[in-house]
């Protein structure tokens, strides 16, 4: 697999090896002459060719984890990224000062929702999708991950929000806010395969997603509710600024594990 640099290659067999195989990586290290049944054999080769098409493992493979859960993937939905779950992990912390009451917007996958009503006890989750195709993914990784969890198809950018709860202890999105200019930085695997309804907004607005919601949390959110994004770093100071400006206090950009500012909270 040319494409890929030798640790990310052997990354990839071991997750197939795990996936096709059910053989761990200790095993493969300690055996690695263990002979493969031949119907395995074909099926491991039929996934190396999608994957030198650049083809992310998590749509061949159909399924991914995030925050130690299972998830149902397709290419309706973006894959769950680890920054997310950092999200995740800041919402989960700070949980027990805000309340119970949740709505994820742009819910992809049911990813960020479903991880913390897995985590959070008592809370009652809301998700939100323009997609139906998204919806359809994450009623099926609620199934999967036994929690109750109200899904709704909506699209955020209308004017009519009146279907949406109020009163909500938290609003949390992940929303689009990859500029098309930013396209030529990105990956073939991102690109080529992975839904650009949910990754991209326009050169001339790229806080397009986040003030639409901000402006519904102001309406939405109880008081000191608190609001919840996952950003695009170059546009923090921008989205602070914004957010301050409709009516948000104690706004706060945290970073990530690689020390870049990717999450901001705010409080209505």
């Amino acid at each position: 697999m040319n494409n890929y640099s030798n640790q990310e290659a052997e990354q990839l067999m071991l997750i197939i090896y795990k996936e096709i195989l059910a053989i761990e990586r200790i095993t493969v290290l300690a055996h690695p002459d263990t002979k493969v049944p031949n119907s395995d054999y074909k099926r491991i080769i039929e996934i190396v060719e999608r994957l030198k098409k650049n083809e992310p493992i998590q749509y061949i493979l159909g399924e991914t984890e995030f925050y130690d859960l299972k998830f149902k993937l397709t290419p309706s939905v973006l894959i769950p990224r680890p920054e997310t779950e950092e999200l995740v992990q800041w919402i989960s912390a700070d949980i027990s000062k805000i309340g119970s009451a949740i709505l994820d917007i742009g819910t992809g996958s049911g990813c960020i929702a479903i991880a913390l009503a897995k985590n959070i006890a008592n809370s009652s989750l809301y998700a939100v999708d323009v997609s139906e195709e998204a919806i359809e993914v994450a009623k099926k990784n609620a199934v999967i991950n036994e929690v109750d969890i109200v899904f709704l198809c909506h699209d955020i950018l209308q004017s009519d929000y009146s279907n949406l709860p109020k009163d909500l202890s938290v609003i949390v999105s992940n929303p689009p806010y990859v500029t098309n200019k930013q396209k030529g930085e990105m990956q073939k695997n991102v690109l080529d395969y992975e839904p650009a309804l949910a990754l991209f907004v326009p050169d001339n607005d790229p806080l397009l997603f986040y003030r639409k919601i901000a402006e519904i949390g102001i309406k939405l959110l109880a008081n000191n509710g608190a609001l919840y994004f996952e950003i695009n770093e170059i546009y923090g100071n921008e989205l602070k600024i914004l957010l301050e400006e409709i009516g948000y206090s104690k706004v706060m950009l945290k970073a990530d594990i690689n020390g870049k500012n990717r999450m901001i909270k705010a409080l209505r």
